[in-house]
């Protein structure tokens, strides 16, 4: 089998003994790429071969210098690629291979730096890596964080699959990565983008750019609820929020999440996000109840002769916000189940499927506006 040529040979061993910081393999211009801290190198490959068996002999070149395994990538590194399993010190290694996988490797390794984040970016920008990266708190929190969200913002409009509108509107959507402008314009574009709204539900719900006004009966409601929630009780503090404008914004959110979904994994996500939300009224967690079973059990709850529910009894009214507020604090998949059993159904169809529990549902969130306060 033939060799690299000499003069490829020759420059690819002292690229390498210059200890690059990255490298990458452009194949449509058969051309080798390396990062330093003096900047860019580029090598221009002369074949004597096939270009696909030439870039092979290649990278075995790059895996045999960094990693003493002439075979090329380690096979075992595929399989860990996506697992986040790398070592921390094989971290430089897999970006001095010149392969895509070991590239995202990297990037899904949980001590990935701000610095090999840099040089992972400039070796593979991609939006999925992108994805993956801000899935790391240190990397949100450094100097990459908003180099990759401005990526993502500018690539989202280009996004077909829901999950993934929804995945990427949540991660950009941490503090400190879009300034105000970005953020309201994100807001914006959910009017013809259902799925963005569950991904502000997931990452900022107590912060929805709408200028919405108090429940109307918070006046009334708040010194009580206020002298309460002063005095421990987390079922005050919950429905302080619930009544405030910021927690009002959320609540129209919702609404506007449930008018259109796109799939059954939209609707699953906006349950979560809205279960996770209202967490405070249920610190058990997800009972994973249909709807008819959330109605029963919310109102039990609400006359039950024990625990902070009841020192709310004396103040008028809020008997039923408590008992829509417990209803949220229990929606997940448990509510879908009777309704989507053995079906892929999406679109218009999945949503006449979901309606027996999208509307009355709903229907609760307006009564938690005040929007149905005068309803039976």
């Amino acid at each position: 089998m033939r060799e690299l040529s000499a003069e490829d040979s020759l420059r690819l061993n002292v690229l390498l003994a210059n200890r690059p910081l990255a490298i990458r393999i452009d194949e449509s211009r058969m051309a080798v790429h390396a990062l330093s801290h003096e900047g860019e190198m580029r090598i221009e490959l002369n074949p004597n071969c096939r270009d696909e068996q030439y870039l092979r002999r290649v990278r075995e070149l790059l895996s045999g210098h960094v990693l003493g395994s002439p075979g090329g990538y380690p096979v075992y590194l595929q399989r860990w690629t996506r697992m986040g399993q790398m070592r921390d010190e094989s971290l430089e290694e897999l970006l001095l291979l010149g392969e895509p996988e070991a590239v995202v490797a990297a990037v899904c390794a949980p001590g990935l730096t701000d610095e090999l984040a840099r040089r992972a970016w400039w070796a593979m920008e991609d939006a999925g890596n992108a994805r993956r990266m801000l899935a790391n708190p240190s990397i949100v929190e450094g100097e990459m964080g908003p180099v990759l969200a401005a990526y993502l913002y500018e690539h989202l409009p280009f996004e077909t699959e829901v999950e993934t509108m929804v995945e990427t509107v949540r991660l950009i959507l941490q503090p400190g990565l879009l300034d105000e402008a970005a953020r309201n314009e994100l807001w914006k574009r959910a009017a013809r983008k259902n799925a963005y709204y569950v991904g502000f539900l997931l990452t900022i719900p107590d912060r929805i750019p709408l200028d919405t006004p108090a429940h109307p009966r918070a006046g009334e409601w708040q010194p009580a609820l206020r002298d309460l929630a002063d005095a421990g009780n987390p079922l005050a503090a919950g429905l302080l929020k619930l009544i405030a404008p910021a927690g009002q914004a959320c609540l129209q959110c919702i609404e506007r999440a449930l008018k259109k979904p796109a799939t059954q994994d939209a609707v699953t996500l906006t349950l979560d996000a809205v279960r996770d939300h209202y967490a405070v009224f249920r610190p058990e967690g997800n009972p994973d109840l249909t709807w008819d079973e959330l109605l029963v059990e919310a109102r039990d709850f609400v006359a039950r002769d024990a625990g902070p529910a009841t020192a709310l009894r004396d103040i008028e009214g809020i008997d039923e916000l408590l008992r829509g507020a417990r209803l949220l604090s229990g929606v997940g998949y448990g509510v879908l189940r009777p309704l989507l059993r053995d079906t892929t159904a999406i679109g218009s169809l999945m949503r006449r499927k979901i309606a027996p529990f999208v509307e009355p549902f709903l229907e609760e969130v307006g009564r938690l506006r005040g929007g149905y306060a005068r309803r039976p």
